[in-house]
């Protein structure tokens, strides 16, 4: 077995992808650029030829190990502005997609990333309580039973998209932008205004158009006006504090700049007045959409303009020629990472037109730099992110509560074995625990442990990468449960108690006993045999997991678990044939994958080693001469000598309820028997 498991792990290359291999992934409109830096950083470009944004690769930037050990690679493609193309899914070895749920789930999360900006609070998960939904956070939708592998492939967009964003981008914001303080009060006038500072002015004469055309075949295409008649005349006012507002503009406008606010309160509202020729935007422009001559940018990034749809109404103390100038209210999104307290460019463009017939345009840019003073907002401190870790417990707090209360219960019910055992109804008892196990721990919470987080730790402890485990803590706190029990009975708490797939398999074995099906046990001989697959099998993962990680999943399917446990059977049919033939082999031979194949359960065998404790009670005449507790142990766990091989022992306490009970132990109904003779 040893043998194949190798033949089956041949290695699959993991390089970058090179320009060959990009190419075809970029579509129209865009285009793959130039490489940036030796990080597999790409320039993206449009249509036109002109920079539109960067590519580039997760696994390159972010490799942060998943639960196979190895990194999600996902081909991002982001825009100047921080928002993203899209981005798509090149590799993964994630078990519960390989072979569980399959990639499209796993796809479609990715989808949603599409048209959002880095500077937004995205999180994969759902709102919580009632003011939750009113939250600036931006919520995905993760996938049902994997949620820790989506939350890795998000934390790696995430990570490396920052990267490429302070890198490349200068100025991309993750934090919460600035807002207006609507407590902050100025009496301000027009003089006032002028005198601090506080209205942008833009001024460009006949001449100074004239010489930014000097040399070019637009030079004398100008209108023969004298060369002081203002071509552009340009003020700009910050209407988000309301101080600003007050003071420029009409108590009618005001109120409505206030309505506008109330329903679009991420945007921040400018007021421009040209009193000069320029006019601000051509006559074919349609209001409520991007102005055609004027742009802006902040830290070298593009700012998208848009009208507001606003018609103002300037205040009466306006000297007069500005309230007969081209007026105009823009805005501008704080959401998309802009921030009118630092300083930003907006820009006018000047046409002239050369020819009679079929004219052709030429531009000059004319800008002017704006701040709006600190003092006019309220600056929220960034929120510190959660960890993968915090996060994932905000998200499962009910579900922990209840296991540990299921937890401390079938601690404190074990820590008392002998009162447990000797109820008239334990079997009872005992498999309405494992009802409850198998439904909360295993389908609802997905709690069934497995080889594979073994593999990921072994490999963290190498490579790095520990930090995997965090993003399950309902799974974390099982494996915390599990290695308790662990050191205080072995294997038993987990093979007896917290074992999902173990538990089906004892059901199954009560139904072949309703169904009165024949019983197998194997010769000793050959169960002794049996016993050494699950560490032959053990072994063969582990090194797989070093020497082929890509095939360490693909092998890993020994394991029935994933199949019957974590997606319910909705798998090809040979996993399924294969999780529901271990089922079915248990109705005949007891738990018979547990007690052979099961690496997991090789592995839990140390702890009949490591146990801190003896805790099966033992007489002189257990073994010799009385045999019954071996004959009754299904497990065959019990040396004929009477000692108890903890290592291979299930924690059924059936063995300790014929201990303590008078009318089974052979050694106590003997004694009773002399006692009644000597009576």
């Amino acid at each position: 077995m040893l043998v194949l498991l190798f033949l089956l792990a041949t290695p699959l290359a993991a390089a970058p992808l090179s320009r060959e291999g990009l190419e075809p992934l970029i579509l129209a409109p865009y285009a793959l650029g130039d490489p940036v830096n030796d990080k597999g950083v790409w320039s993206l470009r449009n249509s036109g030829g002109g920079e539109a944004g960067y590519v580039f690769e997760t696994g390159e930037l972010a490799p942060l190990p998943g639960f196979s050990g190895q990194p999600i690679n996902m081909l991002v493609l982001l825009d100047l502005e921080g928002r993203f193309i899209d981005v798509r899914l090149l590799a993964q070895n994630e078990p519960i997609f390989v072979s569980g749920l399959g990639e499209a789930p796993f796809r479609a999360f990715l989808d949603q990333y599409r048209g959002h900006a880095i500077n937004e609070p995205l999180v994969v998960g759902t709102p919580y309580g009632e003011g939750g939904a009113a939250s600036d956070n931006v919520y995905l939708d993760g996938v049902t039973k994997a949620t820790a592998s989506v939350r890795i492939a998000h934390e790696s967009i995430l990570a490396a998209t920052l990267a490429v964003a302070r890198e490349k981008m200068q100025g991309v914001s993750a934090g919460p932008p600035p807002r207006p303080d609507p407590a902050h009060d100025e009496r301000l006038g027009w003089a006032d205004l002028l005198e601090q500072g506080l209205v942008g002015r833009l001024t460009v004469s006949e001449t100074d158009l004239d010489a930014a055309f000097a040399g070019t075949k637009w030079a004398a295409d100008g209108d023969a006006a004298p060369g002081d008649t203002p071509y552009i005349d340009l003020y700009v006012i910050d209407l988000g504090p309301p101080a600003l507002a007050r003071a420029v503009l009409a108590p009618d406008t005001l109120a409505e700049i206030a309505r506008f606010s109330s329903r679009a309160p991420d945007d921040e509202l400018f007021l421009l007045i040209e009193a000069g020729r320029h006019g601000l935007v051509s006559e074919d422009f349609v209001r409520n959409t991007a102005p055609d001559r004027l742009s802006a940018q902040q830290d070298g990034l593009p700012l998208a303009l848009r009208d507001a749809d606003i018609l103002p109404s300037l205040a009466s103390d306006l000297p007069g020629d500005l309230h007969d100038a081209t007026q105009m209210v823009l805005r501008l999104d704080r959401r998309l990472g802009f921030d009118p307290t630092r300083p930003w460019d907006l820009s006018l463009q000047a046409i002239r037109l050369h020819g009679q017939f079929q004219p052709e345009p030429g531009s000059a840019y004319f800008s002017v730099t704006l701040a709006t003073p600190e003092r006019f907002f309220l600056r929220p401190e960034a929120p510190a992110p959660l960890s993968p870790f915090a996060e994932a417990l905000r998200n499962r707090a009910g579900d922990l509560v209840w296991l540990g209360l299921f937890l401390a219960l079938l601690f404190g019910l074990l820590s008392m074995q002998s009162r447990l055992a000797a109820q008239r109804h334990f079997t009872a008892i005992r498999l309405g625990l494992l009802a409850v196990m198998t439904g909360f721990v295993g389908f609802w919470g997905q709690g069934q442990l497995s080889v594979v987080t073994i593999l990921a730790f072994l490999r963290g402890l190498v490579g790095g990468g520990l930090e995997v485990l965090l993003y399950d803590p309902f799974g974390l706190m099982v494996w915390a449960a599990a290695g308790l029990g662990f050191l205080l009975w072995g294997r038993g708490f987990f093979c007896g108690w917290l074992c999902p797939f173990g538990a089906l398999q004892e059901f199954a074995h009560h139904l072949g006993r309703l169904l009165r099906l024949p019983q197998w046990e194997p010769p000793p001989t050959l169960g002794r045999a049996l016993l050494w697959t699950g560490p032959v099998a053990l072994v063969a993962l582990i090194a797989i997991a070093f020497l082929s990680p890509d095939r360490a999943e693909a092998v890993a399917e020994i394991e029935p678990f994933k199949t019957a446990i974590t997606v319910h059977f909705a798998r090809p049919l040979p996993y399924v044939l294969w999780a529901a033939g271990w089922i079915a082999v248990s109705a005949v031979w007891f738990k018979g994958f547990c007690r052979s194949l099961c690496p997991l359960g090789a592995a839990m065998r140390l702890g009949g080693m490591l146990r801190l404790r003896r805790w099966i009670p033992r007489r002189d005449a257990c073994g010799t001469p009385c045999q019954l507790c071996r004959v009754k142990c299904r497990y065959q766990a019990i040396a004929p000598k009477g000692e108890i091989r903890y290592s291979e022992c299930f924690q059924c306490l059936d063995c300790v309820k014929i201990h303590d009970d008078p009318g089974q132990c052979v050694p106590l109904v003997l004694a009773a028997k002399r006692a009644r003779r000597a009576a």
